[in-house]
């Protein structure tokens, strides 16, 4: 390797002068040579991009390019042209260098993705000291003005160039999730061609000069083919994030109207059959405790319906509508939902907790055996519940069988759970206590220990939490003989331990053995 100076290779990002990375705008400023490609115009857009690094005194080496996209009277015709040309401007920089001078070639993007600097890097690399500087990609950069993710989780993401024949592009696009198809131009027409052909036109985007004053960013459907310049892109976002708002603009860079090119938008009306309700667990308190499924299915909703405390506990979208109601209409409130679907609306009904346990997906399914709604597809998505998350501050004590209660009398009598208590009481399970009691009900936690203690001695551990995972947490343990109802409000959820739960030293557990 010649001992001289130093070739960086600097990426610029997508455009816009503030996304160049420190790194990059350090050795522009540091360099004694900018080297950049450009067309016969002798325009740059990457030494544009780099121009609020530059400094006064440094020597400018522009490589224009001797053909584009017009023929040539070249003996080895275009190839044989561009590849005299690369030879010749690597001599040209490797003079540079052979005379200790460092070298920072300026590449739009990323300098090895689709990048012009990666010719000069292969002809001159094991000659001299070359490194390769990152940048934003234009593809990352066109996701990020369009406002939709790329890929999440097990989704591939495939990137193209509209260079290949139509038939092979439209063969990647139909297998992969998401893609990026750059080189468009004069390729245009082939690419739009092959969107149609693999049936994925309608979710697909075009995306010019992504985060500069110019971009344009609309559906490829909807794209004039002679308005579009080499220095665009059609995206195919992630399908998982399809319900995320749009960011687009026309080609006077006048923002349009999500709600007149995205289904998903609030006030848009769909065709009826395309909505789903999904019944949503938000796990006990703060969202450390909701799931990812949970919360991806939360974010791709259109309409969000709830106990209004519940539906506080999520972040504002303006693309999406909350509708709170009292916690007393269950049946109103998934009769409002699936007709929001039926209509066809991505519902997300949330409840805490777990959806299944004395919340809402009983309720919703039920409704849903109507005839009306028999179109309307409904899913559950589970959910930390109360009692788990109780439970764990203390320890296990629900680690052997155990069953669930609700002390309630709302929308069930009484007797019948006393009955049930006693039955529990009996077969010795250790109980999770819901709803126990309230501003109405103060009288059914006394009711409820009397019953228990006919059947379960006066020690047996009591667990009391309160608010567990919010700010005025509590979880203490009493005895059975001595749980004052005074203590326990609609906060509140009881762990009562079965004839084996023990405390011990500040923890309580119900052994995995049964005694013979």
């Amino acid at each position: 390797m010649e001992q001289a100076g130093r070739l960086f290779g600097v990426g610029l990002g997508p455009g816009d002068p503030e996304l160049v990375t420190v790194k990059a705008a350090r050795l522009i400023g540091e360099a004694d040579v900018i080297a950049y490609h450009s067309a016969r115009h002798g325009r740059s857009i990457a030494r544009s991009v780099a121009e609020p690094y530059l400094r006064a005194g440094q020597v400018e080496e522009p490589l224009v390019y001797p053909v584009t996209t017009e023929t040539t009277n070249h003996p080895g015709g275009y190839q044989g042209a561009i590849d005299e040309f690369y030879a010749e401007a690597a001599e040209r920089l490797a003079a540079h260098l052979a005379a200790g001078r460092t070298v920072a070639l300026l590449c739009e993007g990323d300098p090895f993705f689709y990048g012009s600097y990666m010719h000069m890097h292969k002809r001159l690399v094991g000659r001299f000291d070359v490194a390769a500087i990152p940048g934003v990609t234009s593809v990352s950069g066109a996701a990020a003005m369009l406002g939709r993710p790329l890929a999440e989780r097990d989704e591939v993401l495939t990137v193209l160039p509209g260079t290949l024949e139509p038939d092979k592009l439209a063969e990647h696009l139909a297998s992969t999730d998401a893609a990026a198809v750059m080189k468009l131009g004069r390729t245009f027409d082939g690419v739009k061609e092959a969107f149609e052909r693999a049936g994925r036109l309608d979710e697909a985007y075009f995306v010019e000069r992504a985060t500069t004053e110019r971009q344009r960013l609309l559906p490829l459907a909807e794209v004039d083919p002679a308005s579009v310049p080499y220095f665009s892109l059609a995206l195919l976002p992630s399908p998982v994030n399809s319900g995320s708002p749009l960011n687009l603009t026309d080609a006077a860079g006048v923002p349009v109207s999500a709600a007149a090119n995205d289904e998903s938008a609030p006030g848009v009306a769909r065709e009826p059959g395309h909505g789903e309700v999904v019944v949503v667990g938000l796990g006990p308190a703060g969202p450390q405790w909701t799931t990812p499924e949970a919360h991806t299915a939360v974010a791709a909703a259109d309409d969000l319906v709830g106990y209004g405390p519940y539906l506080d506990r999520l972040p504002v979208n303006p693309r999406q509508r909350k509708h709170p109601s009292d916690n007393r209409v269950e049946a109103e409130r998934a009769e409002f939902a699936l007709d929001l679907a039926r209509r066809g609306s991505r519902v997300a009904v949330v409840s805490s907790g777990d959806p299944g346990v004395f919340a809402m997906a009983s309720a919703v399914l039920e409704v849903a055996t109507e005839e009306r709604f028999a179109d309307v597809p409904v899913r559950v998505l589970p959910g930390l519940t109360a009692a788990q998350a109780v439970a764990s501050r203390i320890g296990a004590p629900l680690g052997h069988d155990y069953c669930v209660l609700s002390l309630s009398d709302r929308l069930k009598p009484w007797e019948i759970i006393v009955e049930r208590l006693e039955a529990a009481a009996k077969a010795d399970l250790a109980m999770a206590i819901y709803n126990p009691a309230s501003r109405s009900r103060t009288w059914q936690v006394g009711a409820a220990r009397d019953a228990l203690l006919k059947h379960r001695a006066p020690e047996t551990p009591v667990i009391i939490g309160r608010d567990v995972g919010g700010p005025q947490e509590s979880v203490r343990t009493v005895e059975l003989g001595d749980l004052d109802p005074s203590d326990v409000d609609m906060r509140c959820l009881l762990v009562i331990g079965s004839s084996t739960t023990r405390a011990v030293g500040g923890a309580v557990f119900t052994p995995r053995r049964y005694p013979a």
